[in-house]
């Protein structure tokens, strides 16, 4: 049987709250939806499989930070999202091609209510980022968009590791202070 939103989101307060059979229930009731968007992205089976664990780490990672104003099925979707569309962009770089991405898969934030919405937050988006500072368009583009390794974002960008910290921490604090979201994580 079906797990109903409420279920969802007792689960992920209890969760929240440390209780970790509630974390596990809810893990396991999110898996085949993280697996038919996976699927839906990657037609690969390994690698689709590969982008939903991607989607569990993050998931875990994320768990604290997760907003019980915001529906829980779609914020678990952008997820694995974001985890399908990197898998996708790593292995077109092994293969020596781009995978083209579409302007609304760069956000782990749940889903715009519609197209148009989705359009104009690109948009602004796209602005906030041309004016940061090129130091902190190059090192967010590598640490945060390519998710590149650290040592791997450092030599392509030229810079140290610590510098290319400092300057992505500031590009991030620069857009949420801009895009009005600096009181989230």
């Amino acid at each position: 049987m079906a797990a109903t939103e409420g279920e969802w989101e007792a689960w992920m307060a209890a969760a929240q709250a440390g209780d970790a059979r509630a974390y596990d229930t809810l893990l396991r009731a999110a898996l085949p939806l993280l697996r038919n968007t996976a699927r839906r992205r990657i037609r690969d089976p390994a690698e689709a499989e590969d982008a939903v664990q991607d989607a569990l780490l993050t998931i875990h990672q994320l768990r604290h930070a997760y907003d019980p104003t915001r529906p829980i099925r779609p914020w678990l979707v952008a997820i694995c999202e974001r985890r399908a569309i990197d898998r996708l962009r790593r292995s077109g770089r092994r293969q020596g091609r781009e995978v083209p991405i579409e302007a609304g898969g760069e956000t782990l934030a749940a889903p715009l209510a519609n197209q148009g919405e989705a359009r104009v937050a690109s948009a602004e988006l796209r602005a906030a980022v041309a004016e940061l500072p090129p130091a902190q368009r190059t090192a967010l583009g590598l640490a945060k968009l390519e998710d590149l390794p650290l040592a791997e974002a450092s030599a392509r960008s030229g810079m140290s590791v610590g510098a290319l910290k400092v300057a992505t921490h500031r590009a991030v604090r620069a857009l949420r202070r801009r895009l009005g979201s600096g009181e989230r994580e």
